[in-house]
């Protein structure tokens, strides 16, 4: 990839979820059944970097499939399947009970347990059932995988080798038995004759190795090696202690920010060359890679459990900002990337690069995430490092961004390989008109502008503390400009809401969607009009009871099972509870939080990436949409967000001030923060009601028991 950065070395958190079970690490992870197996012809297999090394994974004794009893999620990279044999001709149970322990990372290892439970020794074949197709990550997940260019099998002693060549490019699986295990492999099977004694056990394990370009991948766990001494499970420990510990007075809540912390710290992946540099992933099994908007926003919101990520993402980011323009991957210099891909197939939907840039979100969002990472106290020389590409960012927004000089930030894919919409609704059918039809771009998506104006703002405040007087005035006045603008061209007086965007021809975009929740949360909103936004967000149209829907139920284009025209997204509903709370609608913000707080525990603890947008009152249960990630990047980070935003908590760096005024609901009880960062400091907040008291805090900042001025200043 691009500047030596390689997604790496971390695990992701697995778990059981329908009819499968995903294991992850880094940029490797499984999806199998609940027994263990992968089956052939479904989105199921062993995947590296984009690309499927196994589609096939079956265990069978004396040619039989098993009996899956149970699965049990070990760590986020393994877990242990139960299973039994078919019991034999005339025995009404099975004897033989088997343990399969997985382990994912770089490759996979799968040891094998057979324990005979009868008094007498029992013989059998145990055989595992193998194929390797390479397809891409995405041609899977759409249920049209195939292979491609020429496959080859090879046999050694104790190995069965696939191998693939594509594009002049190699991938290569290889399959290990040990040594000792006298085993017969043909094309698609190793087979092993086994007796396991009376009251015994007999055990073996399977290595899985992976090669790309003739280059090994080395195997995060080898047979016989002790797992929870390996990098990716001392991270995630340190990670767990590390992080902020929270409890309220209501337990599904508790559950909820516990369940969350484990799953942020999953998602991690890092830097192989520098191992405490990492960034968020956007989500499993099938984002497991950097995203521009998604880490952003997701460091954003998880700010206060830790900065760290914020600082790691930016300058991940900063290192693959444009620098020229190519149409093919829509790089544009001071551009922010939006996704990183690999594999062999799939980016060729993208130019054929791994870095594609197609966003019209992430290069304001950027400077937006400096500033905040500024007002929380972030080392002085971090911020100093990044402003160049904060001001090229800015630089950005006003060349490329703004197409036609309207002072708006507009998008059009370059070509025609490129996303079609590209703000945070990316589906092709993700902004229309109130009567359903498509908007045609070049499209200025109204939160756009609402980013673009909390990006100035972030500027100024950081020009403002370094002494910059031209660049604060300079950044200010263009926020009030735009913020001037924004309210009079986007405003439908006789809807009481801002259009999504302005389309080709300047025509306001009517739909009413949630897009006008970010409007608030960034403060680009004219006061007057705010009590309209909140009205319509809390109304049975927008709210679905659990959580704001994407578009309104009484648009043209609303579906509840859609992706993004009618859905319900955790981190978008968070969203829209900061931008009500930041206006003073407290009781409207915390319906919203409440919600996804329940919508959460339907789940156990842990959101997926969106739920379908049905009314609450027409199922009793929150319905999960298809092809959901989870865990997911911005999901996972969402209870945190909505904490804060219950809490008004806000750092300011510019005045050494902390504002924290919280209006939290009944059913929290106290709410307790240790270890909260704030600069190089940790403070312990207590809060109950509109009550709250901060422990530890340097005696040179001021507590103010106040929200945060709207417009930040």
């Amino acid at each position: 990839m691009a500047n030596g950065w390689s997604i790496a070395s971390q695990a992701g958190l697995g778990g059981v979820s329908g009819n499968a079970v995903t294991l992850i690490e880094g940029t490797s992870f499984v999806i199998s059944s609940p027994g263990g197996d992968i089956e052939p012809g479904g989105p199921e297999g062993l995947f590296y970097r984009d690309t499927r090394y196994l589609s096939t994974w079956r265990l069978r004794v004396d040619d039989l499939p098993l009996e899956a009893l149970s699965v049990v999620p070990n760590d986020p990279f393994a877990a242990t399947f139960l299973a039994r044999a078919e019991p034999r001709e005339g025995q009404a149970d099975s004897t033989l009970f088997i343990v399969r322990e997985r382990f994912v990372g770089d490759g996979m290892r799968e040891d094998v347990v057979l324990r005979n439970l009868s008094a007498e020794a029992t013989a059998c074949t145990v055989s595992v059932e193998f194929a390797a197709d390479f397809a891409h990550l995405f041609d899977v997940k759409e249920d049209r995988a195939k292979s491609r260019g020429e496959s080859s099998v090879d046999f050694k002693d104790d190995s069965v080798i696939f191998t693939n060549v594509y594009r002049d490019r190699q991938r290569r699986v290889t399959l290990r038995v040990p040594h000792d295990v006298e085993a017969t492999a043909v094309r698609d099977s190793i087979t092993i004759d086994v007796i396991v004694p009376a009251r015994g056990e007999w055990r073996t394990c399977f290595e899985v190795e992976l090669e790309m370009d003739e280059e090994p991948v080395e195997l995060r766990y080898r047979c016989g090696e002790r797992v929870e001494y390996s990098a990716p499970a001392t991270r995630l420990r340190e990670w767990e202690r590390t992080t902020p510990r929270i409890t309220t007075g209501d337990d599904g809540v508790d559950r909820t920010l516990g369940r969350s912390i484990p799953d942020l710290g999953s998602l991690r992946i890092f830097d192989p060359d520098d191992p405490d540099h990492a960034v968020v992933a956007a989500g499993a099994p099938w984002f497991m890679t950097l995203f521009g908007r998604d880490s952003i926003i997701t460091s954003w919101m998880t700010m206060i459990v830790d900065p760290a990520l914020a600082v790691s993402t930016l300058s991940t980011l900063a290192r693959y900002q444009g620098t020229r323009v190519d149409p093919r991957t829509e790089e544009e210099p001071g551009r922010i990337l939006h996704e990183v891909r690999s594999g062999l197939t799939g980016v060729a939907r993208r130019g054929e690069e791994s870095v594609y840039y197609g966003s019209i979100d992430s290069t304001p969002l950027f400077v937006m995430l400096l500033a905040e990472l500024h007002e929380w106290g972030a080392a002085p020389e971090v911020v100093e490092r990044l402003l160049p590409n904060a001001d090229r960012a800015l630089e950005w927004v006003e060349r490329f961004g703004d197409r036609d000089g309207d002072g708006f930030i507009e998008y059009q894919r370059a070509t025609d390989r490129g996303l079609l919409n590209q703000g945070w609704k990316d589906s092709f059918d993700g902004i229309n008109f109130a009567n359903g039809r498509l908007a045609e771009p070049p499209i200025a998506l109204c939160e756009v502008q609402g980013y673009a104006y909390a990006a100035y703002l972030g500027r100024a405040s950081i020009a403002r503390h370094h002494g910059d007087a031209v660049t604060e005035k300079r950044c200010e006045e263009r926020a009030d400009e735009l913020r001037r603008r924004f309210n009079e061209k986007y405003w439908l007086e006789d809807r009481g809401y801002f259009a999504i965007g302005l389309d080709a021809e300047k025509r306001p975009i009517d739909a009413l969607t949630s897009n006008i929740g970010h409007c608030l949360w960034t403060g680009i909103v004219d006061d007057d009009k705010a009590p309209s936004l909140a009205k319509l967000l809390s109304s049975e149209e927008m709210f679905s009871g659990w959580g704001v829907r994407t578009l309104s139920s009484a648009m043209g284009a609303y579906n509840p099972v859609s992706y993004h025209n009618g859905s319900v997204w955790p981190h978008d509903s968070a969203i829209c509870s900061a931008g009500l709370m930041r206006y003073g609608f407290a009781e409207e913000a915390k319906k919203v939080a409440r919600a996804v707080f329940d919508a959460a525990s339907a789940f156990d603890g842990r959101l997926p990436e969106l739920l379908c947008g049905f009314s609450r009152g027409e199922f009793v249960a929150p319905v999960r949409y298809p092809t959901s990630c989870s865990p997911q990047a911005w999901a996972s980070a969402a209870p945190f967000s909505l904490l804060r935003t219950l809490l008004r908590l806000d750092p300011d760096r510019d005045d050494m001030r902390v504002y924290l005024a919280p209006s939290l609901p009944e059913s929290f009880g106290t709410v307790r923060v240790d270890h909260v960062p704030v600069g190089p400091d940790r403070v312990t907040i207590e809060a109950t009601g509109t009550r709250a008291e901060i422990h530890d805090l340097p005696s040179d900042v001021e507590l103010v028991t106040a929200p945060k001025p709207v417009h930040g200043r």
